[in-house]
């Protein structure tokens, strides 16, 4: 308690001095004015309130204990009353569900526990009447082992499949080294009997990697992207990308790499000449949001993701801010404020970032970040949410967080429906 109020204080202090700096560029939305219509580098993801719905546990329509898609469209009227301007829904499309739909088995299809593609374009429709966007995850590091390229690929070393996924030749010996982040107790190389060969999987062994080496597999995902932006969506958030580019001659790493992984499965040697290839394909074509998950690890780096003058991505979604405090030894306000500085201070002239404090993959922020109790809940969340809304960038409030959600305890790890969670 004695270090809440403090906490408090302080924030709201960093934002009065921050907006100080800040130059006037807040433009009223549906202004008519033309003065407004010239303002440089105008675009409408930089003007939007962005609200993440993780649908599994947002609303169950037909009570399986499931959220689906009618129970969001049977929501659109409140969320249309908070005030958003678009929402980022993760993943809906068919998976196994080994990791809560980010192991895609069919790209192009809808997850039969949340619905069909009618209600998804009833959802889309009804978004759209009420002048809400809609942001889907584009999960393209990794597939689902239960993909039909993957099928494909892991039944000959012939199949024209093969090259969709990294492969190592058991006869060569056993492959370099190379950490899970889902698994640390064994290798990201998972050998498989049927051709006598390792396939990658950064992530869980049922998500191996696609190898974006091959000019076919970028072709596939291309077309991907454009059969849900020509159904109407607004935009992509690049789940796990900054992984895609990998540096095929597998050399060893120093010890303790696991240490700053992001540093070395990240950035990968042809990475930002996928994003530029991807921008000339597909997004190039549309007036979107494109979002970099994870976007390197400095702001310098993150830079490089939606720089105007690259043409690669537009919003840098990055992890230092939600990051802070998996040790004690850079836990605190002063730090937390050293890095909402110092990204703010890069991008004030070029470049977008989005400002986040919460998300699926974190604890929830007045639990984290406030004080969840009973008597100080709700100013704690009003406080944060007050942080996020007035920060320069796209601000993205996780669902419940309007609410002052907290974190749920389990007394049972099992109870926590999570492989990475499981698996550590």
């Amino acid at each position: 308690m004695k270090y809440f109020f403090p906490f408090i204080l302080s924030i709201i202090f960093f934002i009065s001095c921050n907006n100080q700096k800040k130059e006037t560029t807040v433009v009223p939305k549906n202004s008519n004015d033309s003065a407004f219509a010239n303002i440089k580098d105008r675009a409408w993801w930089k003007e939007a309130v962005v609200y993440q719905i993780y649908p599994r546990s947002f609303k169950d329509s037909d009570g399986d204990g499931v959220g689906d898609l009618k129970g969001i469209i049977s929501k659109l009227d409140y969320l249309k009353s908070l005030g958003i301007d678009a929402i980022w829904l993760n993943p809906i499309y068919t998976s196994p569900n080994d990791d809560n739909g980010y192991d895609i088995s069919d790209y192009r299809t809808i997850m039969k526990e949340f619905g069909t593609m009618d209600d998804f374009n009833a959802l889309l429709k009804g978004m759209h009447d009420r002048g809400i966007k809609l942001v889907m995850d584009l999960v393209v590091n990794h597939s689902s082992d239960e993909h039909e390229w993957f099928k494909q690929s892991r039944s000959s070393r012939t199949n024209p499949y093969r090259n969709y996924y990294h492969w190592w030749p058991a006869e060569k010996g056993k492959p370099t080294y190379r950490w899970s982040f889902f698994d640390v107790k064994s290798e990201a190389w998972r050998y498989d009997t049927l051709t006598n060969s390792y396939y990658l999987h950064y992530f869980s062994k049922k998500q191996p990697d696609l190898n974006w080496e091959n000019p076919k597999l970028r072709e596939e995902v291309y077309d991907i992207m454009k059969f849900w932006l020509n159904k109407g969506i607004d935009g992509f958030r690049m789940d796990a990308f900054q992984f895609a580019s990998k540096d095929t001659s597998w050399p060893a790493l120093p010890q303790g790499y696991e240490k700053n992984v992001i540093k070395y499965y990240g950035n990968g040697p042809h990475l930002h000449d996928y994003l530029q290839e991807m921008n000339r394909e597909v997004y190039s074509k549309y007036n979107v949001m494109s979002v970099a998950e994870g976007a390197g690890s400095s702001p310098e780096e993150a830079m490089k993701f939606v720089d105007p003058d690259r043409k690669e991505l537009n919003i840098a979604y990055h992890f230092e801010s939600v990051d802070i405090g998996k040790s004690l030894k850079d836990y605190g306000l002063v730090n937390y404020k050293k890095i909402f500085s110092r990204y703010d201070s890069l991008f004030k002239d070029k470049g977008w970032l989005a400002i986040v404090m919460a998300n699926h993959d974190q604890p929830r922020m007045v639990s984290k970040f406030g004080n969840d109790d009973t008597a100080y809940r709700e100013a704690s969340s009003k406080l944060l949410s007050t942080f996020v809304l007035t920060m320069r960038g796209t601000p993205y409030s996780f669902k419940g967080d309007e609410l002052g959600m907290k974190n749920i305890r389990f007394n049972n790890l099992q109870d926590y429906n999570d492989v990475d969670i499981r698996n550590k």
